[in-house]
């Protein structure tokens, strides 16, 4: 393997271990998040309207992460 294609995959690997490090991170502040706010008490299942809530935390969380991220990367990629 030339220094090049070392390089490429090194520079791939980082990218992978980032991309898991940010799902993780994701799912993490997702639950504490979502849970705080929709699970006032805890108990041994969620009601409905704790999944509902749940759910609606959720998707608008990750929509917000999802354009949080997109935002930084297209700024990263315009100063290339």
């Amino acid at each position: 393997m030339d220094s090049e294609s070392i390089k490429a995959k090194v520079i791939q690997e980082v990218k992978t271990q980032y991309a898991v490090e940010n799902a993780r991170q994701l799912i993490e502040k997702v639950n504490e998040h979502c849970f705080e706010k929709c699970v006032p008490k805890p108990g041994s299942s969620l009601s409905n309207s704790e999944q509902t809530c749940f759910t609606q935390c959720m998707e608008k969380y990750m929509s917000a992460w999802n354009q949080v991220s997109t935002t930084y990367i297209g700024r990263l990629q315009r100063q290339q």
